[in-house]
């Protein structure tokens, strides 16, 4: 299923604010089929998802992942893990895990830890009953494929998790043994540790089907599904831990100083050593994009700049500095690392916002990657650019999950920017009714603030209207929400824990949405959009 051959609309969905009213405090795998379902009356024809990487212990970033190829079990849907159907489904949770199920059902925002301590302590048992049944039980000769199927990356993944649960510090503070990963320390660990190891190997095989049932059911209503592929994985990781080889460890990588913040994004990620990942012919990255073919039909790359270079802030606070340092280097490795996430064939897109040479760009057209247009960026001399003028290989795009709202970015314009926006074609005055549903704002805004429909409608068409050869909308754009999935170079609650206020049936049902629905259809199908 192809998307960037020909005109589409895509919807950009975190999967933990999906609500289906079945899932337990976040959205689900499974709950991807149900979205596509609806995204498809809106004209929608693939869905991009935030990274669904497992997260390091510690972590909510799907960014700041503690492996390249680990899903996160806590979109896994409980009640269709057939080892607690068997146990009596929901009726098997003990009291205070009903307590616990309640509250982070009820949560208005993700409680992760809350979710991940109820379904971790639910899915031990469902391993434990699985294991005690006889070795040809046939979901026991599937575990056993898929862990055969998936060993390069499993057993180091499950070993360092294993190695987490009993040692939960960082693992340069192991038992040095540990800490190297020494043979001789490494196999007594295993044997003591076996059961744990396998249910987390269990896990995966959990995650990897569910994830690919939901793909399936999605492909059925011609819906293609897009991963999102973090730059790197948090510095206390598996791939970190067991191949330090490839990573450098006297500096953090970050972004340079941009719109977000001016001094910067310290991100405190390891950098790659550029030259032993060359060394072994990008190989990391050809596993990386067979790994994604695997699982989407496609997938985003973020910060792709880094690709090309990195920006490296020294542990000891010199200067900060890129690697490569040359343009020459810099193409020569951007290009190589692309053509190896690429090898396997699936699509990709590019995440190229930020500080972005243009040299850069002009690469990703000459490897046929469509890159970003976010409209409240295209500016230049004080005029918004005319998305009819765009490249026609890009992704038009409201916003990205580093964005304020639609809602929020409007009504909080300086009044030139906002005069300047109006010059656009399609865009309309000001008057209207509101536009509905969305919270109201704790500030009402003056009147040629005010963000109505007719606006939504005229913001969304100058979206779909765009060359791009792709329109991608976020959620809450489409429904015109103030939620903020993450605020860039902060860390708290606020980030990655928003929960959509209705689930996907009351959406279906909703007047309101559903004349916005039918609007985005019409309009995709006005400007050929498939």
């Amino acid at each position: 299923m192809t998307v960037f051959t020909r005109r589409s609309l895509g919807l950009l969905a975190p999967l933990f604010s999906v609500r289906t009213g079945r899932e337990w405090g976040v959205g689900e795998y499974p709950d991807l089929a149900a979205l596509a379902r609806w995204a498809k009356t809106g004209g929608f024809s693939w869905i991009l998802t935030l990274p669904l990487l497992e997260p390091s212990p510690g972590q909510e970033s799907p960014y700041a992942a503690c492996s390249f190829y680990a899903l996160d079990p806590l979109y896994l849907a409980l009640p269709e893990v057939p080892e607690l159907v068997t146990l009596g489904g929901i009726d098997a949770l003990t009291p205070e895990e009903r307590l616990t199920l309640t509250a982070v059902c009820e949560s208005p925002s993700v409680d992760h830890s809350g979710t991940r301590w109820l379904k971790l302590r639910v899915l031990r048992r469902c391993f434990d009953h699985l294991l005690s049944q006889p070795a040809a039980h046939p979901r026991r000769v599937a575990l056993a494929a898929f862990e055969v199927q998936q060993a390069h990356w499993l057993e180091p993944y499950a070993l360092f998790r294993t190695l987490k649960h009993v040692h939960p510090s960082g693992w340069r503070s192991w038992p040095a043994g540990l800490r190297d990963a020494e043979p001789s320390a490494l196999a007594p660990f295993r044997e003591e540790h076996a059961d744990e190891l396998a249910f987390r190997r269990y896990l995966q095989f959990l995650c990897f089907d569910q994830l690919e049932a939901a793909r399936r059911a999605m492909h059925d209503d011609g819906v293609s599904l897009f991963g999102d592929e973090p730059f790197l994985v948090a510095d206390d990781s598996a791939d970190v831990w067991a191949h330090r080889e490839l990573f450098r460890f006297d500096a953090t990588v970050g972004a340079p100083p941009d719109a977000f913040s001016a001094d910067g994004q310290e991100w405190g990620l390891p950098p790659y050593r550029w030259d032993a990942i060359a060394a072994r012919r990008y190989d990391l990255f050809v596993a990386r994009g067979a790994h994604t073919a695997r699982l989407y039909d496609g997938v985003r790359i973020d910060h792709v700049v880094g690709l090309y270079r990195t920006y490296h802030r020294p542990i000891d606070k010199s200067e900060h500095y890129f690697y490569p340092n040359t343009q020459p280097a810099q193409l020569a490795q951007g290009e190589a690392v692309l053509r190896a996430l690429a090898s396997s064939g699936t699509e990709i897109l590019a995440e190229d916002l930020g500080v972005i040479p243009p040299f850069v760009r002009a690469s990703l057209a000459k490897l046929g990657i469509p890159g970003y247009r976010v409209m409240r960026w295209e500016q230049e001399g004080g005029r918004f650019r005319d998305p009819t003028a765009w490249p026609a290989l890009s992704v038009a795009t409201t916003g990205t999950h580093d964005t304020e709202s639609l809602v929020d970015w409007w009504e909080q314009l300086p009044e030139h920017e906002r005069k300047a926006a109006l010059a656009l074609p399609r865009l309309v005055p000001l008057d209207g009714t509101p536009a509905a549903p969305h919270p109201s704002s704790p500030i009402e805004p003056p009147p040629a603030a005010r963000f109505t429909e007719p606006l939504w409608r005229a913001l969304i068409e100058t979206t779909l209207a765009s060359v791009s050869v792709a329109a991608l909308v976020p959620i809450h754009d489409v429904l015109a929400l103030r939620e903020r999935v993450n605020t860039p170079n902060t860390v708290g609650p606020h980030n990655w824990s928003v929960r959509l206020p209705w689930t996907v049936e009351a959406l279906a049902s909703d007047g309101i949405v559903r004349g916005r629905m039918r609007f985005l259809a019409e309009t995709a199908r006005t400007h050929e959009r498939a």
